[in-house]
């Protein structure tokens, strides 16, 4: 744990700062000598504008650098700035970044998204290497994600029973071994659960009452049923991909009475409550652990729905880390 005076950051921060650090954002600050847009940052560092975002949003959340508003240019898209705090000014090259960068450990062998990904425009690719520390890395990601199955699925049934009202047959896309479906076929037990993966996944599930383990791909189809969950899979996933996604999810509903419901995490660029800060470091370990992907705002979301065919949403906000959204045909 890395501490900047009242602000203790965990790796997924130290990852933050170390990328800062290597673009060059705190010395570009300090040589431009006051504050800069997000199109002044992209033209320092030479990073693709949504990965520049997303790491200034998680550092000027934890304090590392300030987000202000211009008032006099309220229409303009770049109607706020970035300016240094004096935390971001211990980040320069001649100061504390190299100590930073030896707490975030040595090139080439720390785990994360690197400059030289996000340059590129991408994360750093963990599905993809053959590195064991990723390896590592993913593995203990995919755990999280498993544990986190049973926390996300208890808030859906304390804050959102609604949503399973009249489902005969619900398709847990991505359910992993069944954790999540198991619990909503227990809690709502007029649904008859259908929990579906990939084979490697589904051979190491154990029998669920009232769920059956359906091998197969969503990339190509999904079973049909009267609702269809996503539980933590689209933020994996790039835009296009995701549309893939919702668009197979789509044709597996009825046209009348279907719905999907994606549980996922929702951004709030100016405020959000007190689980922001955990939805932030999530989105800097999504940008570490996959290709695309990414924590969306509820217009990015809106715009996946819209383009893959549905004809209205809604958002329930729940007391945790996600929300849900129930999607229509």
């Amino acid at each position: 744990m890395l501490k900047f005076g009242k602000y203790a950051l965990g790796f997924d921060g130290i990852r933050a700062v170390k990328c800062a650090i290597e673009l060059g954002l705190p010395d570009a600050m300090e040589i431009h000598n006051g504050p800069m847009t997000l199109s002044q940052l992209l033209a320092t560092v030479g990073c693709p504008a949504g990965s520049l975002h997303r790491i200034m949003r998680f550092l000027t959340r934890n304090g590392i650098f300030r987000k202000e508003h211009n008032l006099s240019k309220s229409q303009d898209p770049e109607s706020f700035y970035y300016s240094q705090t004096a935390l971001s000014r211990l980040l320069t090259r001649d100061k504390m970044a190299p100590f930073v960068l030896v707490q975030a450990g040595p090139p080439g062998q720390s785990v994360g998204a690197t400059a030289k990904d996000l340059k590129s425009g991408k994360g750093s690719g963990l599905k993809n290497t053959n590195d064991p520390s990723q390896d590592i890395l993913w593995n203990m990601f995919e755990e999280f994600l498993g544990c986190h199955a049973e926390i996300a699925t208890m808030a859906i049934i304390n804050y959102c029973p609604k949503a399973f009202e009249g489902i005969r047959c619900l398709v847990d896309v991505g359910g992993h071994e069944g954790t999540a479906i198991g619990m909503l076929v227990k809690a709502f037990p007029w649904i008859r659960g259908i929990n579906f993966d990939l084979p490697n996944v589904i051979a190491k599930a154990s029998a669920i009452d009232g769920v059956e383990h359906v091998v197969g791909n969503m990339f190509e189809s999904v079973p049909k049923a009267d609702a269809v969950m996503l539980m933590w899979i689209l933020h994996d996933w790039s835009d296009d991909l995701c549309i893939d996604i919702l668009k197979k999810c789509k044709e597996a509903i009825p046209a009348d009475i279907g719905k999907v419901i994606i549980v996922d995490a929702i951004m709030d660029e100016e405020g959000g409550n007190e689980y922001m800060g955990a939805r932030l470091a999530m989105d800097m370990t999504i940008m570490s652990a996959t290709e695309k992907g990414k924590e969306r705002t509820d217009k990015e979301w809106a715009q996946l729905l819209n383009i893959a065919g549905f004809s209205r949403h809604t958002i329930k906000h729940l007391e945790a880390i996600e929300s849900v959204i129930e999607a229509y045909p």
